[in-house]
């Protein structure tokens, strides 16, 4: 079977479905619209989120038998059009999950221990100790926001520490020794850390808002792994203005273009965005949670696996 790929992965992909005897035909620089042309000649698609995969790109793709996606968000996806022509779908959410864990918990960290303004402070000359006095997460209780792969690998990070840890999630009795799965009400009156780690869906969009943040009873930091739609950033911005949220650690931005690849693709950046940008008690970082040198080749032996199995 021949498979096209349209964005540049780890070298052990080709490699391995090379080995299953596909025939491995490369497409990172071509246009949605090259593409577009010659995608009826494959039999599967190894993609990323560059392009949308929806009813326009797959009424040309007359013979594909399964799509491959790097990664667990399938938003740039039309699910039900690609189910509706009985092709495969196949993601890799077990690829990533330790690393966005891992991500989750050194920006809390960093965001509870003021690591950013005490490293700017000494590098501008100063010394400036009970300035940059921090906060202990043991003790507290943590809240956690969607209990799937990397909902679960967050978990156990922090069990070493002597918290508490919720988990609210839309499926029931997902709840393990590592969270108490509870509704969000009793999330909300109950946490001092909100850790987001959901898909994009149309429930989960700003999902973060004013409302969720006046429903919260403590004052809380927020990590948010996940997607960038997730939080409304001008009420995030208000949220810390108001020190209701003591700080922010956001991998990832609602101004983020669709293929993941940058903010700044306006002229002019928003005022809520230039206030995350210059705020001490937020860190940013570029879509990056999942993106370690380990998980870039735990990605590709994970949808080889998968695959093999299929087709084996």
């Amino acid at each position: 079977m021949k498979v096209l790929h349209l964005e540049e992965n780890h070298p052990a992909l080709i490699e391995g479905l090379e080995a299953l005897g596909f025939q491995n035909d490369l497409a990172f620089e071509d246009s949605l619209e090259e593409i577009m042309v010659k995608v009826d000649q494959y039999d599967g698609l190894i993609i990323r989120s560059k392009y949308p995969i929806d009813e326009t790109f797959l009424a040309c793709a007359k013979g594909l038998k399964f799509i491959a996606r790097l990664g667990a968000g399938i938003e740039n996806i039309d699910v039900p059009a690609v189910e509706s022509r009985n092709i495969l779908l196949v993601n890799a959410p077990e690829g990533n999950r330790n690393a966005v864990g891992e991500q989750a918990l050194g920006m809390l960290l960093a965001l509870m221990n003021r690591l950013k303004s005490g490293h700017n402070s000494v590098k501008s000359g100063e010394w400036d100790r009970e300035g940059h006095r921090g906060w202990e997460l043991s003790g507290r209780t943590v809240g956690i926001i969607g209990y799937g792969h990397t909902g679960k690998s967050f978990a156990r990070k922090i069990s070493g520490f002597d918290v508490r840890t919720l988990c609210y999630d839309i499926l029931e009795n997902i709840g393990d020794d590592y969270a108490q799965q509870v509704n969000l009400e009793t999330l909300q009156s109950l946490s001092e850390v909100i850790s987001l780690h959901i898909p994009q869906t149309d429930l989960t969009k700003g999902i973060i808002n004013k409302e969720f943040i006046d429903a919260m009873s403590h004052p809380f930091w927020l990590v948010n792994t996940a997607r960038g739609s997730a939080v409304v950033t001008q009420d995030l911005v208000e949220g810390l203005q108001s020190q209701k949220i003591m700080g922010a650690g956001l991998d990832v931005l609602e101004y983020e273009t669709l293929s993941f690849s940058s903010i700044f693709n306006q002229e002019i950046l928003p005022p809520a965005l230039q206030y995350l940008m210059e705020a001490e008690h937020v860190l940013l970082s570029p879509h990056v949670a999942g993106w370690t040198q380990e998980s870039h080749l735990k990605l590709a032996t994970t949808i080889i696996e998968k695959l093999k199995k299929i087709f084996s």
